[in-house]
This record gives C-alpha cells, sequence and structure tokens, in this order.
C-alpha cells in the first residue's frame, strides 16, 4: 500500500477529508518552497501536491501559468526539481505528489522518469493530459515502481468512460470541480456537486476521490 492510500485509510478510520495542497516547485525559488512546505506542513496538509512547470500548461489559469513561467525562467530542471523533493522528503513523511504534463515524462522516457522520481520520494503521478487510450507504458512504469497514477474527470465525463478512468486510477481520483483552468473559480456549482455524487456512486468507495481545480 502507498503513502497516499495509508493517508486515505487513516483519515477515513478518523471519519475526515483529505486536505490536498498545491505549489508550484521553484517559485519564485527554492528557499521559499522549502517554507512553503513546511508551513503546509504544520497547517495540517495530508497531501501535497507539487507541480513541474511546463512551457504550455493548457489546463492552468493565469495564476499558475505565471508561476510556471517564472519558475522556467529561472532555470527549472527535472533535475533541481528531484534534488529539491529530495530535501523535502528529508522533512516530511506526508504524501508527495507530481502534478505536470505528459511531455515532461516522456521526453526523459518513462520508465528512468518514474524510477528517478520514486527514489527521491514521490508517491504518486498527476498528469491532466494523460488520456486513457495512451497510458499502457505509463501505466507499467507506474505500476513497476509503484507510484501512485491519479486520473482526472470532469462533471461531463460519461459514465463508461469514467468507469474506465477510475479503473486505471490508484490512489485517489481526480474530480475537475469545474469547466475551464485551474484557480478562476469563487463558487461551488450545482453541476460540481451532482458530478461529485454521481462519480461516488460509481466508484463504489473502492477509490477515495479528490475535489481540485477551482
Amino acid at each position: 500500500m502507498s503513502k497516499i492510500q495509508d493517508k486515505f485509510k487513516e483519515l477515513k478510520s478518523k471519519n475526515e477529508k483529505a486536505l490536498i495542497s498545491y505549489i508550484m516547485i521553484g517559485f519564485p525559488n527554492e528557499n521559499t518552497t522549502l517554507s512553503i512546505v513546511r508551513g503546509l506542513v504544520r497547517g495540517g496538509t495530508d497531501i501535497i501536491e507539487l507541480g513541474f512547470p511546463f512551457s504550455d500548461p493548457i489546463a492552468d489559469g493565469p495564476v499558475i501559468q505565471n508561476a510556471s513561467t517564472v519558475s522556467l525562467n529561472k532555470g527549472a530542471k527535472i533535475e533541481k526539481f528531484f534534488s529539491l523533493v529530495k530535501k523535502i522528503r528529508k522533512e516530511t513523511d506526508v504524501p508527495l505528489v507530481l502534478m505536470t504534463y505528459t511531455n515532461v515524462l516522456y521526453t526523459h522516457g518513462y520508465s528512468a522518469f518514474m524510477s528517478k522520481a520514486k527514489s527521491v520520494g514521490i508517491d504518486g503521478l498527476i498528469l491532466p493530459d494523460m488520456s486513457i487510450e495512451e497510458s499502457k507504458e505509463y501505466l507499467k512504469s507506474a505500476k513497476k515502481n509503484n507510484l501512485d497514477t491519479i486520473f482526472l474527470v470532469s462533471p461531463n465525463t460519461k459514465n463508461d468512460r469514467l468507469k474506465k478512468i477510475a479503473r486505471a486510477s490508484t490512489g485517489f481520483l481526480y474530480m475537475v470541480a469545474v469547466f475551464g483552468t485551474t484557480g478562476v473559480q469563487t463558487k461551488i456549482h450545482k453541476y460540481t456537486i451532482d458530478a461529485i455524487k454521481n462519480a461516488k456512486k460509481i466508484v463504489g468507495g473502492k477509490l477515495p476521490i479528490g475535489i481540485g481545480f477551482g
């Protein structure tokens, strides 16, 4: 069982929900990243998503796009990312999830990338642009390295497809709460509540559901 799965099991035993936090690693600099992580841990976050910048973050709104641009302009490289994750892991046992885009892994090779990610303390992966139809090699490498594969579904995902995505997901299923990009919504819509209820019904308690993208 992974750190992520252990965390959800622990929370369920206490009848609590998970607080999952996101930061863009390296923004605005390494020391600030470490300070933010320490603050999140002190504040009681259960899981931390570490965003690695990408030049074309299609799922992200202006806030994360700007953070990604700043990080890239300051020389963000995957080697620096792994080095910083290693430092973070030395300070906390909180589950760490890498959130980036498929091309970052593809460029380095799925197997080599995931092996390194696991060795520095990453517990799971979120790739917003990874389609279930093209995930065979990705899933194989993730399973080999004991990394959770957290796929995304949205409020308009058809039930048959939702079932298929849920079967490929481990750790938790990521429910995109809104239509559009990240960080631009200020209220919870009825369609979001309906989508969550529907996903819970289909998943049937076999997989935790995380709500994000607000």
